[in-house]
């Protein structure tokens, strides 16, 4: 069955701001299995913002989350995988955007977003209510992603941090250098305040993530291979051991790096966002 998942990169002069667009429907091949139409995502230190063009979403997990049902939802950083489910068809568009950069555009202290989302509206502001109605109000794919970039485009251009250091390929040591770089308060606690306002969490914890990401790329390709010797992977990540390996990637994941390489080699439609992703 062919995916009914698409991941889709911004323009360059966009790259220093949105990480990727997801975009995802299963209105013209609708999933009949329940347990397909579960969708399973890991921690991220990554803001976004979804627009539900068509379809619902519930919170299945953490359990007991019951938000309001909008059109376009804000998500700051989750430090912990979360589940939600479809009862229905479903067409979305997601927005994955760096948290520094969506700091930059809106002034939002994205320490004050994580492991929380909201209306995108409210958090962002009365333009981003505008947007949504057109990209919803729009005939197909190619015109929200327009409608997105035509927004963020001149707005990044005008906040965005100067030089050719912004894009940097190291989001997370970039970002780094940037809290460091300011006349004012170049102590570790004064840097590390202003990560947390632009980013949401600590260095330290950014950069688990960054190193989680590349063990799972590389763990998957090696896995698929029929060469994944966990231990090596664990050393070249720059984890202790194969153990602490195990335990970042459950913090993360829910699963083990077995767990999650057998997963990704599966076809369980609810673990989409781990393959497009990879």
């Amino acid at each position: 069955m062919e995916t009914p998942t698409r991941l889709v990169f911004p323009r360059k002069s966009l790259s220093s701001c949105v990480r990727a667009y997801v975009l995802r429907s299963t209105v013209e091949t609708p999933l009949t299995e329940r347990e397909d139409r579960y969708n399973h995502y890991p921690a991220t230190p990554h803001c976004s913002v979804t627009f539900y063009i068509e379809g619902d979403v519930e919170v299945v997990d953490p359990p007991g989350v019951t938000p309001d049902q909008f059109r376009a939802v804000f998500c700051g950083p989750q430090t912990r995988p979360l589940s939600t489910y479809n009862p229905g068809p479903v067409r979305m568009l997601m927005v994955m955007f760096y948290p520094q950069a969506l700091h930059t555009l809106s002034g939002v202290d994205i320490s004050a977003w994580v492991d929380r989302w909201a209306s995108a509206g409210e958090v962002l502001g009365p333009a981003w209510h505008t947007l949504t109605q057109a990209v919803l109000n729009a005939p197909d794919d190619a015109g929200r992603l327009a409608l997105i970039e035509e927004f963020l485009e001149p707005r990044w251009q005008a906040t965005r941090p100067g030089g050719a250091g912004a894009l940097a390929g190291d989001w997370v040591r970039h970002l780094a250098a940037q809290a460091a770089d300011t006349a004012l308060g170049r102590g570790v606690r004064n840097i590390e305040r202003r990560i947390k306002i632009r980013a949401g969490q600590p260095l330290r914890k950014l950069l688990r993530f960054q190193r989680a990401e590349h063990s799972f790329f590389e763990a998957r390709e090696e896995y698929l291979a029929g060469k994944a010797v966990w231990s090596d992977i664990a050393a070249r990540g720059g984890y202790s051991d194969q153990a602490h390996f195990c335990r970042e990637a459950r913090e993360i994941t829910g699963h083990s790096p077995l767990e999650l390489a057998r997963v990704l080699a599966s076809s369980d439609e609810s673990y989409w966002i781990y393959r497009v992703w990879t």
